[in-house]
């Protein structure tokens, strides 16, 4: 056990000692010389063909020489060729520039009409934002240069999401361009409250990592758990939100998913809106919220758009769902293998008739059949869209039929299987939803094993499981552990919107009371 400890802690171990140390190196600065710094420029980029060098005079006379360096694709070349290269060829500096003034600086604040202008000073700001889409202009003479905000590149318009579809709502989704992102959740919460702090992650990729939050509504202490995980990731590269949040989730081996991730804008500030930070990843268009709770996976968008009743009636429907898809194939391998006697005899009769020529136990049957649905699944998800959905569907019937003509399966355990599949496609979650998946072979093990007694200490096991979850340190399980009265109106319930007026006891503690109570009608105050 000892050597098996060790073992497990080498492949886990997220403080690895082949780590190379970091030494602050310090940064090589720009030289005074223009032709010195594009030669270092074009060699550090190893004279790639996109990296564009240009060198242009300032003004008419020609006296002083500039450099414009712009990565080709990501840049807005037409907007660098007429407001930046025109611009300073016909700007005249020569009286100012005469006069001991500072031709950067007469550059930034006269000639340059862009909204956002920065100075640089050493190379390695140069190379980040050359790479990021901007254009950087050095000037000979100078160990100092401009940073011009000139991105252009080609991107995915807004569209509807896929993976999170309703059928009233919002029908926008997030792209893979951060800026994008951002301002289609600040058009829906015009605040100034709204704030975003936005860092690179990755030493090679240096991809651009934002957390938003209102203030004044978030917990300070999960904001700042927040920027401290972020602050420990020392990764090659981020090319997807799924890095950022294995790495940030809770330290806790688990099935369940502790940090939510969706496509939606409205899903987003209806978060921020609770209290959560949300930490966009420029590359994708999946935002992640933290903290996530249990029950925010069985929560759609849809259920505030639709009246209340109709919105709990679809959350029941879910956590009915949840069961069928959890229990279904362990139930009828306990009930059929050591619990005949819960049936009704012609039920039992029937059964027994059907599972007559299989020549396998209900267990080995069950996991036979979801294996193979399974392998569909996959398969759909993985081939062409235009056959994907059709060779899944027809080579579910076609497996399914010739199976039970074959007596490898009985047409119970078909019907068992088909409606845990598709109970499973309920979540708004796929994330819950594999999570889900991964538990139910468990559990069909526990149950051939021990019948329903196993499965009740599968239950237990779980439950106390989730209870000891935590999402940057709110319960996983919260409001029913530990159980909070006032946070029910939200949960298996969705309560009216005038009754909705307080945040998440746990999630926002500081600021609860979000919608002023409704005064009563004239007829209540009549009676």
């Amino acid at each position: 056990m000892g050597s098996f400890s060790r073992i497990m802690k080498n492949i886990f171990d997220r403080t690895p000692s082949s780590r190379p140390v970091q030494q602050n190196k310090p940064k090589p600065l720009l030289t005074f010389s223009l032709q010195d710094n594009l030669r270092t420029i074009t060699d550090a980029m190893g004279h790639s063909d996109d990296i564009v060098t240009k060198e242009i005079p300032i003004g008419k006379t020609g006296s002083i020489q500039a450099g414009l360096i712009y990565t080709e694709g990501l840049a807005d070349t037409q907007d660098i060729l007429e407001a930046l290269m025109l611009r300073i060829r016909e700007a005249d500096l020569a009286p100012d520039i005469h006069s001991g003034l500072n031709p950067v600086d007469l550059l930034k604040d006269f000639v340059i009409a862009v909204g956002d202008v920065k100075d640089v000073t050493d190379f390695d700001m140069v190379y980040i934002a050359v790479l990021s889409g901007d254009t950087v202009i050095l000037i000979d003479g100078h160990a100092k240069g401009i940073i011009a905000s000139r991105r252009g590149w080609k991107d995915r318009g807004v569209t509807e999401p896929s993976a999170q579809t309703v059928v009233r709502g919002p029908r926008e989704g997030f792209t893979e361009t951060l800026r994008t992102n951002t301002s289609l959740i600040r058009r829906r919460i015009k605040d100034p409250n709204l704030w975003l702090e936005t860092k690179p992650i990755g030493r090679i990729t240096r991809t651009d990592v934002a957390v938003m939050y209102i203030h004044g509504i978030v917990s300070e202490s999960v904001l700042q758990e927040v920027r401290n995980r972020l602050a420990r990731i020392d990764i090659d590269g981020i090319l997807e939100s799924g890095y950022i949040e294995e790495l940030i989730q809770d330290e806790t081996f688990t099935p369940f998913p502790t940090v939510f991730n969706t496509e939606r804008p409205d899903a987003v500030a209806a978060g921020l809106l609770e209290g959560r930070v949300a930490i966009l990843v420029d590359g994708t268009p999946f935002v992640l919220l933290v903290p996530a709770l249990f029950t925010q996976f069985f929560q759609a968008s849809e259920d505030y758009y639709q009246r209340w009743d109709f919105a709990t009636l679809l959350r029941v429907l879910r956590f009915l769902s949840l069961f069928i898809a959890l229990l279904a194939p362990s139930l009828y391998i306990a009930v059929t293998t050591f619990h005949q006697e819960l049936l009704p005899p012609p039920l039992l009769i029937g059964l027994a008739a059907q599972r007559e020529g299989v020549p396998v136990p209900a267990f080995v049957e069950a996991v036979m059949m979801e294996i193979t649905f399974e392998i569909l699944r996959e398969a759909g998800v993985r081939m062409p869209r235009a056959i994907g959905q059709s060779v899944s569907i027809v080579g579910t019937l076609v497996i399914g039929q010739a199976a039970v003509e074959a007596g490898l399966v009985s047409p119970a355990m078909v019907i068992v299987v088909a409606i845990t599949a598709i109970s499973n496609f309920v979540f708004p979650s796929f994330n819950m939803g594999i999570s889900i998946r991964i538990i139910r072979f468990g559990l069909m093990g526990l149950a051939a094993s021990f019948g329903l007694f196993g499965i009740t200490i599968g239950l237990v096991a779980i439950v106390l499981h989730l209870c000891s979850l935590r999402s940057f340190g709110i319960p996983y399980l919260a409001p029913f552990a530990p159980f909070i009265v006032e946070d029910h109106k939200d949960t298996i319930f969705r309560l009216p919107h005038w009754r909705l007026f307080s945040r998440p006891h746990l999630i926002s503690p500081n600021n609860r009371i979000r919608e002023k109570p409704s005064p009563p009608s004239e007829s209540e105050t009549r009676k």
